[in-house]
């Protein structure tokens, strides 16, 4: 098929993986496997513990019960491919699959970003202004919210994927990384790349710095109304949650940030391999522990609901 003067256009990429020695790629696999099996027991079963349990039907709890949706599609759109990659000899992906990879890559990408925020403020108001807490996030509010994030997700993720393929591919066609990320196309394009990766920082940077702006203020109020606690039993608690949260915030910001807002994101290739392994793999699987488990209400409603389920055995 010709595109432009006597060039062909790619119609497959190949994926080189993280790896290509034999024995490393038999180690991976159990530990992605283990990783995504935890991740979907996790998050789908936060989801249901939330549905379940009249406790946790407050904004914040919805706003976990998105985080661990976003979790989980994320988690699909790179694990399992990377899996059968691992046990196969095929590492090819259509062009069209890589289309639809990064698409879903970077709407959940972005609504994750968007939804961490959303979620910083939540504790803001909860912490810093109580009495107003259940009038200002609304349940009305929340829903709005939790499409506000899908919707700009989907705004950004055309925006960046037609960014990237609206470039002309004629060939070489190896991507090395284990998925379709922006970066590595953008060094197959057949033409000058300058103002495609212009355009790459320039939006991850609109969706990065405003969310970490966010929650930076939100948790320095948050900070300052805990210090002027009395308790200290309560200070306590406030800032081993607040640390937790925050962990949390920087393995994924931080990530993020090296892999997509660099001066030159066609370099160190290896690096920022390793660097999305945390944010598409690692941390959807650590957000239902660092978010939920370490909570009072969370682990009161999963001894109810086991107590619950012992007794309806029992009977």
């Amino acid at each position: 098929m010709a595109l432009g003067q006597n060039r062909t256009t790619v119609t497959r990429f190949i994926l080189l993986g993280l790896t290509d020695q034999a024995d490393q790629k038999q180690l991976l696999f159990v530990i992605f496997l283990l990783i995504y099996l935890v991740t979907l027991v996790g998050n789908l079963g936060m989801m249901e513990l939330i549905r379940a349990s009249s406790a946790l039907h407050t904004p914040m709890y919805f706003l976990l019960s998105v985080l661990s949706f976003f979790d989980i599609c994320n988690s699909s759109v790179f694990t399992p491919r990377l899996l059968i990659s691992l046990v196969t000899a095929d590492q090819s992906v259509s062009f069209a699959g890589c289309v639809v990879q990064m698409a879903l890559m970077v709407l959940h990408g972005t609504g994750e970003c968007l939804l961490l925020a959303i979620m910083a403020y939540d504790r803001f108001v909860a912490i810093c202004h109580p009495l107003l807490y259940h009038t200002i996030m609304s349940k009305r509010l929340c829903v709005q919210l939790g499409v506000f994030t899908y919707a700009v997700g989907v705004f950004i993720s055309a925006l960046q994927t037609g960014n990237a393929f609206i470039l002309p591919y004629c060939g070489p066609n190896i991507i090395d990384h284990y998925f379709c990320d922006i970066p590595p196309v953008l060094q197959l394009a057949c033409s000058d790349t300058t103002v495609a990766n212009v355009v790459l920082l320039f939006i991850s940077a609109l969706v990065t710095v405003p969310t970490v702006s966010v929650i930076l203020v939100s948790y320095a109020y948050i900070l300052v109304t805990i210090c002027r606690m009395r308790s200290r039993e309560t200070q306590r608690k406030a800032f081993s949650t607040c640390a937790s949260h925050l962990t949390a915030l920087f393995l994924f910001y931080g990530s993020v940030f090296l892999v997509y807002v660099q001066p030159n994101p066609e370099s160190a290739s290896a690096y920022n391999k390793i660097l999305s392994v945390f944010y598409t793999i690692v941390i959807p699987m650590l957000n239902p522990l660092v978010y939920s488990l370490r909570n009072k209400d969370v682990k009161a409603a999963v001894q109810a609901r086991v107590l619950n389920l012992s007794r309806k055995g029992i009977c």
